[in-house]
């Protein structure tokens, strides 16, 4: 079960955030799988931590041998005694830690895969209501905070209460009066703890705003210091960075006199429970109920309570800020799983049937459908794609995917969608659109248009509020796609150079892929000449830390994947945006080659891109207002028109 999801801020949606006893319950299912590990673990601590409760009799029995004036040999075996057990509780405590850090490590593991695998599959529309910041939120700090509670508080905190617990139990062992007289500092760490925990929480969040605050500021000023002195604003930018640096400082020594006073108050815990001890001692062996040694050991078992209990109390802070930082990771993975698209033809419950269902629909004629009409896609029929040559002086293998012939199981039709990404905030009305096998289709209009949104729909990464999209898109794989490759790709504008070799990037795409068949995808969209020319080639390390890709290139780079994937249809949107003018026609070229036989749709940032392509439809304000071949919409005077005049810079009247 997990919290409702909040608003951070007008508009913004936040993920939901697990209940403690959710948290709870996924917790032991996380340990579940590693129950014998964390038994072992927590055994071979218990006794490690018995073993060292021998430490205080043993020294107890020292003392009684000195005070009863004993021969010193028999102080032999006390002393031999002491250097086993330290031996013995050094090697199983090492042993009990490994085995409890082993299991964290492997349960941290298990909860990682499971979040990043659940947002990886995160619907797009839930993202963005809830903002990306939230999402990075949990993956950076949340797991952050987690991963230090398994890795240091975590071992820690078990051996803490296990030596309390038996430490305890030892002192009942010795004489209850002894416990009783210890559990007299209970009452003032217990205030103690509460005392500093309700005032840790807010004062730690405060904190780390003012000083998020103060980078900010400083990053601000630092990012147009050109600015700011243009316009005469450095004292006013240093009076801002002097309030937010003195906020931070303000609130950073309270943290220390809130620390300060947690240590001092626990002080006084170990006072009243040392005192209350010695004293119990005191009368215990003046009425010789126990000897001197006895007491000596009461007293030191106490004494060895200090370090636990303080490292149990101080870790209260740790645990806080873990476990709520776990109910965010848990609540991530508690979303219910996205639904899997819908079959083609098969309309959202309440929604009229567009179409008939594709095992009784004809197949559609090769030739352009009428537009506005929705025609269902038919079942897949296999070998439908082809392989041709490559381009002239460069070999490839026949296995990729080269003058793909589009079946006819590539139509698309989109019919009736609306969408909107929150209430009164409506981006398509009820949009309708066929594609033809084969066809290429350029989404224009202004920006805000809905294009994108659009695009992604019939991409199948976003669903739509009404309306129903068959095709490719709305099965799993409905049409002929490379061998285990998806039936659709989207490639946007916001392309990704994964780190690692070239060649390990592009088989992203297509894991089984040869060398060969990564050259021959790269000479398809006209990049094997620089491809070929890094320093080992193929192998080159690119993103993060390795050779520099320019934004034409990883264009190429993330075509040349949709080469690889071979799918029946594809969804530019805006791929070419990034290359500025000097690379454009160049990317225009070669995201034409890759998109050679599929069925595409192109969402069109130059209008040389609709020149190409076989229809143009033009979005105004997320509605379809024209409809057609470019020279007809050019001459039609209507939006199109005075998009195209005003991209080409014409100032001619325009055509009757």
């Amino acid at each position: 079960m997990t919290t409702p999801p909040h608003t951070a801020d007008e508009g913004a949606e936040l993920l939901p955030v697990a209940t403690a006893a959710r948290t709870r319950a996924a917790l032991r299912t996380l340990v579940r799988p590693d129950r014998g590990l964390a038994l072992t673990g927590i055994g071979v601590l218990v006794a490690a931590t018995v073993i060292g409760l021998l430490v205080q009799p043993l020294l107890g029995r020292i003392v009684d041998v000195v005070a009863d004036g004993r021969p010193a040999g028999d102080l032999t075996l006390p002393v031999v005694l002491l250097i086993a057990v330290a031996a013995v509780q050094g090697v199983t405590t090492t042993l009990g830690l490994t085995r409890v850090a082993r299991l964290g490590e492997t349960v941290l593991a298990r909860l990682r895969e499971q979040f990043v695998e659940r947002a990886l599959n995160l619907p797009a529309d839930r993202l963005e209501r809830a903002g990306s910041g939230d999402l990075t939120a949990r993956v950076t700090g949340d797991v952050a905070r987690v991963t230090e509670a398994v890795r240091s508080a975590l071992p820690e905190m078990a051996r803490s209460v296990l030596a309390i617990g038996l430490t305890l139990g030892a002192l009942a062992l010795l004489d209850v009066r002894f416990l009783l007289a210890a559990l007299l500092a209970v009452p003032v760490q217990l205030l103690t703890a509460r005392w500093y925990v309700r005032r840790a929480v807010t004062l730690y969040a405060d904190q780390r705003v003012a000083n998020g605050a103060q980078q900010q500021q400083l990053l601000e000023t630092i990012g147009g210091a050109v600015t700011v002195r243009g316009h005469r604003l450095e004292e006013r930018h240093t009076e801002r960075g002097a309030d937010r640096s003195r906020k931070a400082v303000d609130l950073t020594m309270r943290s220390v006199n809130l620390v300060l006073g947690f240590y001092g108050r626990l002080h006084i815990a170990e006072y009243i429970g040392l005192a209350a001890v010695l004293i119990a001692g005191f009368w215990l062996v003046r009425d010789g109920a126990v000897s001197i040694g006895t007491a000596t050991a009461a007293a030191l078992y106490f004494h060895s309570l200090f370090g636990p209990v303080n490292a149990a109390l101080v870790l209260l802070d740790d645990a806080q800020s873990a476990a709520a930082g776990l109910a965010r990771l848990v609540g991530v993975t508690d979303l219910a799983e996205q639904p899997e698209p819908k079959p083609a033809g098969k309309p959202e419950p309440g929604k009229p049937e567009a179409a008939g269902r594709p095992e009784a629909a004809g197949r559609p004629e090769p030739g352009r459908p009428e537009p506005g009409r929705p025609e269902p896609a038919g079942k897949p029929e296999a070998g439908k794609a082809t392989r041709g040559k490559t381009t002239p002086g460069k070999a490839a293998p026949a296995s990729v995917p080269r003058q793909r012939v589009a079946s006819p199981e590539a139509a698309v039709s989109v019919h009736a969608v609306s969408h909107a990404y929150g209430p009164g905030r409506p981006v398509l009305h009820e949009v309708s659109l066929t594609l033809a096998p084969g066809e290429h289709v350029a989404l224009v209009g202004a920006s805000g248009a809905g294009k994108s949104t659009l695009a992604r729909i019939v991409a199948g990464v976003q669903q739509p509020t009404a309306g129903t999209v068959t095709g490719p898109t709305a099965g799993t794989v409905t049409a002929p796609a490379g061998p285990g490759g998806p039936s659709v790709v989207l490639v946007t504008q916001e392309v990704h150079v994964f780190t690692g070799t070239l060649a390990d990037d592009l088989r992203l795409a297509r894991p089984d892929a040869t060398d060969d068949d990564l050259r021959a995808a790269l000479a398809t969209v006209d990049a094997l000449d620089w491809a070929a020319a890094l320093p080992d080639g193929l192998a080159t390390v690119v993103g993060e830390g390795g050779h520099r890709l320019d934004a034409a290139r990883a264009q190429q780079l993330a075509l040349a994947r949709l080469v690889l994937a071979d799918p029946a249809l594809a969804v530019l949107d805006e791929a070419t945006a990034e290359a500025g003018s000097a690379g454009a026609r160049a990317l225009e070229r070669s995201a034409g080659a890759a998109l050679t036989g599929r069925t595409a749709l192109v969402v069109a940032h130059r209008l040389t891109q609709a020149v190409a392509a076989d229809r143009v439809v033009v979005l105004e304000a997320g509605r379809v207002v024209e409809s057609g071949p470019h020279e007809m919409l050019r001459d039609a005077d209507g939006p199109y028109a005075a998009l195209w005049r005003a991209w080409s810079g014409s100032r001619a009247a325009p055509h009757p």
